[in-house]
């Protein structure tokens, strides 16, 4: 079995990329979730090593040292998240594509490293207005860390173009259906 790609869905918050990367693994079974690292808690639901690796930050900040990330990122609240370079790796040599759901800047770092085994893609919202009405929608936002991820999604929006190709969430099925048509060849080139 040949060695497996990278492929990164990154986007503002709320744009949709984790709906849309949920939807590609089940079409796509040579498709493998990477989960990541974080020091955040549980939240009701979520799994050890299936929703995330849930790491104290001291345990985050000794992989660290250790280099065992591809990358890494602090949020506003303190938050730390990465992606391990074991589990992407097994993965890859297993012969799979591996899905990175992540934030714009580690989703660069990534891409950098990777290069042409690297499919980046990046999902814009249809607008800001539209972004913030998502996450309202939510219902998990304060004002500041709405505020916050509106600020930030605006940067991050400005990033777009740093990855292979972008597509806009402004209706699921549309979105879906440009994403798939995206990966397919990228999965059989190989």
């Amino acid at each position: 079995m040949s060695r497996g790609k990278v492929i990164i869905l990154t986007a503002p918050s709320g744009s949709g990329k984790t709906t849309l990367a949920g939807r590609l693994m089940q079409d796509f079974p040579i498709i493998k979730f990477s989960v990541s690292a974080t020091t955040r808690k549980p939240r009701a639901g979520e799994i050890h090593g299936r929703d995330y690796y849930f790491l104290s930050r001291e345990e985050f900040q000794s992989k660290i040292a250790q280099n065992e990330f591809l990358e890494y990122e602090e949020f506003y609240n303190g938050t730390l998240y990465g992606t391990l370079k074991s589990d992407v790796e097994n993965q890859l040599k297993k012969g799979y594509f591996v899905l990175l759901d992540i934030e714009v800047k580690g989703a660069k770092n990534i891409k950098d490293q990777f290069g042409s085994e690297c499919l980046g893609i990046f999902v814009n919202p249809p607008s800001i207005q539209e972004l913030e009405n998502r996450l309202i929608a939510r219902g998990t936002e304060s004002a500041e860390t709405l505020k916050t991820r509106l600020e930030r999604a605006q940067m991050e929006m400005k990033a777009a173009t740093n990855f292979d190709t972008r597509i806009v969430n402004d209706e699921l099925e549309r979105a879906y259906q440009e994403l798939k048509s995206i990966v397919e060849p990228f999965i059989k080139s190989t």
